[in-house]
């Protein structure tokens, strides 16, 4: 395709100008002079032979051909970013980084000081997500997720631990309610709804369980948990720290889920997600040694 374009530097003095509504702004910003937009965007205006602001100086408004056209050149520039981005390999900028959102919350960011004091340069953007992962359409660098295989093809899998889980509730229910639940509501989450059945099945212990309250985060079911309003099966990670501190207890202990959390990186060497997934590593190694959840106890099973 033979393509017939402006010149690079007068579609950005215009798509900056556009954009911040001032040539003075867009000066700034391009670390070049007024004069030098003003020239820039008067020669596109002649090679495309249509006026793209209108009005006096001072005050500047885009035509209806100015709109359009910066309207296409913000999502081209956009693009060209995102695809420089995805080639360069460089030790500082920003790392999008997927994770499921209560992970986050509760093991990722409370960790997260200690790599940014590590790498300053390296700005850590986080989207919170649990869909499957696929790098052909997903513009992160690397993904946490918790499952089992197979991983998605094309990535590379950093291991970080295996998943316990085990019943969690108010403190206050926990001495009376160890071996008998049937009065407290069992709660549920839509992203995981199976973790109740997947646990008793797993343990071999059959609980007699109060009626089932659905919700439609991790986090709010684990915060109804520690409001006293039903008991929930949770991953150790989720929970540690508040079991830790007394805001929820776990009579039951943990056992393996039979998933894992793990990191999933392009296979593309990156400097950027080589450092962020080391780190991953080395914390999950850390946090396995330092903070082992209390093994799942047998109880007297009911009919």
């Amino acid at each position: 395709m033979n393509r017939r374009l402006p010149s690079l530097n007068a579609l950005r003095a215009f798509e900056a100008a556009g954009r911040l509504g001032r040539m003075t702004l867009a000066a700034e910003e391009l670390n070049v002079t007024h004069s030098a937009i003003s020239r820039q965007i008067r020669h596109l205006e002649e090679m495309l032979g249509v006026p793209l602001f209108d009005g006096p100086r001072n005050a500047l408004r885009l035509t209806e051909a100015g709109t359009m056209l910066l309207s296409g050149l913000s999502t081209g520039f956009d693009q060209l970013d995102l695809s420089v981005r995805a080639v360069a390999d460089s030790q500082e900028g920003v790392l999008d980084v997927s994770c499921p959102g209560t992970f986050t919350m509760r093991w990722l960011i409370p960790r997260l000081y200690r790599f940014q004091a590590a790498y300053p340069d390296i700005e850590v953007r986080l989207t919170a997500s649990h869909r499957p992962v696929d790098f052909a359409r997903d513009a992160f660098d690397v993904a946490l997720r918790v499952g089992s295989p197979p991983w998605p093809e094309g990535a590379q899998v950093v291991p970080l631990f295996a998943e316990q889980t085990g019943p969690v509730l108010a403190p206050v229910f926990a001495a009376e309610k160890a071996a008998d639940l049937a009065s407290l509501p069992v709660l549920h989450t839509r992203t995981r709804p199976r973790a109740w059945e997947d646990w008793v099945a797993r343990s071999g212990v059959a609980i007699k369980t109060g009626t089932r309250v659905d919700y439609e985060h991790f986090y709010f079911m684990l915060e109804a948990a520690g409001a006293a309003l039903g008991v929930c099966v949770a991953p150790w990670p989720y929970v540690c720290d508040d079991i830790r501190l007394g805001r929820l207890a776990a009579p039951l202990g943990f056992l393996d889920s039979g998933q894992h959390y793990v990191a999933l990186r392009r296979a593309r060497r990156h400097r950027k997600s080589s450092l962020f997934c080391a780190w991953l590593r080395q914390e999950a190694i850390d946090f396995t040694v330092r903070s082992s959840p209390p093994p799942g106890v047998a109880l007297q099973t009911q009919p």
